[in-house]
């Protein structure tokens, strides 16, 4: 990105570092990067290592540090941390994600970058906030089991983490709200924050619907898949060749149009069946017979007609076929990237249009240092790659 050229972004023309890896901090800057920052990304002689990762974490680099600048420093040398802080001290907001203690030992702590550049916003991503947790290393999986949301997502007696790093990608979300705030305040007292962003956390925010249940009933709430559900019809169900559709009908309305539309009179009629409150009390009973009368239905006749007739349905959907989703594609919500080697990947951009448009890809995926010599030349002192 030419940070001289206007990208018409609200977040034109503010300058972020990152010292980051894995998911979380990355997450974070490449959210403020798509919004219009200009994102120095800060990694070691020989790159990122997340950059390298197998299996699960393949996708990781790409995923989340698109739209940046990368620069080579080793900040384990006085020479490369004497750069870093030159460069802290060009831009609006840092972003750290490492082990607790580690920055302060660099000298590259809120605390002492803060007494130099008193406007700096300065943004930590942490496994917890300041309390007796505050020093235990986290991960994703960790904060979800502490947390209440692998109780809450797999059946009773087999916890089971959800399958993706929601904490990870949550908890850099609200180091970029952080980011959002700070320079609103900034913009009032001329004075830069400290932001801390915890998985633990982020992960009691998303159990705290079911911790307010308990407050309200004093009944621990059950796991999702042991759940009693308020509608009778709210499951998956497999349909004909072994396809599953997942089906809601929650209200008497959409019941009786349900079963017009799987052609089940007799379930529309039975005296029994009619309200939902008497149909949740035979749930298992309606599932089975519903379950009869759906194994005889092929999904691409079923779908459209239960679309037509605005009733819930979503068929099951893995990772591999929502890359040719055809809303994901029209609405402009899965785009091309150029990659780091020369070749091309498509990505998934944030969530959101702003005054109707998606903030996009910008540039192709920095290679490992390929803006070091750019970025230093700012910098009035000597200099260290």
């Amino acid at each position: 990105m030419d940070n001289s050229a206007s990208t018409g972004l609200p977040l034109e023309g503010v300058r972020v570092i990152e010292f980051t890896h894995m998911v979380m901090g990355p997450t974070c800057g490449m959210i403020l990067a798509d919004l219009g920052a200009e994102v120095i990304k800060i990694e070691p002689p020989g790159g990122d290592k997340t950059r390298r990762l197998p299996g699960l974490g393949i996708g990781f680099f790409r995923s989340f540090n698109r739209n940046k600048k990368s620069v080579v420093l080793d900040i384990a040398t006085p020479e490369g941390r004497a750069t870093a802080e030159e460069l802290i001290g060009q831009c609006d907001v840092m972003l750290e994600n490492f082990r607790p203690g580690m920055m302060t030992a660099l000298g590259l702590d809120h605390a002492t970058l803060s007494k130099r550049y008193p406007g700096l916003i300065y943004v930590s991503h942490k496994g917890f906030l300041p309390g007796p947790y505050e020093n235990r290393l986290a991960l994703d999986e960790v904060v979800q089991m502490m947390g209440g949301l692998s109780y809450m997502t797999g059946p009773v007696g087999r916890p089971l983490r959800a399958g993706t790093s929601v904490n990870d990608i949550m908890g850099g979300m609200f180091g970029a709200i952080g980011v959002l705030a700070a320079l609103r305040e900034r913009d009032r007292t001329g004075l830069g924050q400290e932001v801390q962003s915890a998985l633990f956390e982020n992960c009691a925010f998303l159990s705290a619907q079911h911790m307010q249940q308990f407050s309200m009933t004093g009944e621990p709430p059950p796991p999702m898949p042991s759940r009693v559900s308020a509608w009778s019809v709210y499951d998956v169900f497999t349909l004909a060749d072994g396809e599953q559709l997942f089906i809601g009908a929650v209200s008497d309305k959409q019941y009786l149009t349900l079963c017009r539309v799987i052609d089940a009179p007799e379930l529309a009629t039975d005296p029994a069946l009619g309200t939902n409150e008497q149909r949740v009390a035979l749930r298992p009973a309606l599932l089975e017979r519903l379950g009869a009368v759906l194994r005889q239905h092929r999904i691409e006749d079923l779908a459209p007609r239960l679309e037509a007739a605005g009733l819930p349905y979503a068929p099951i959907v893995r990772p591999d076929q929502l890359v040719a989703d055809p809303h994901l594609r029209a609405s402009g919500g899965v785009v091309p990237m150029q990659t780091d080697d020369g070749g091309s990947t498509d990505v998934v951009l944030l969530p959101l249009t702003l005054g109707g448009r998606r903030p996009g890809v910008r540039q192709p995926l920095a290679r490992i240092g390929e803006h070091t010599q750019e970025v230093l030349s700012r910098l009035t002192g000597p200099t260290q790659g």
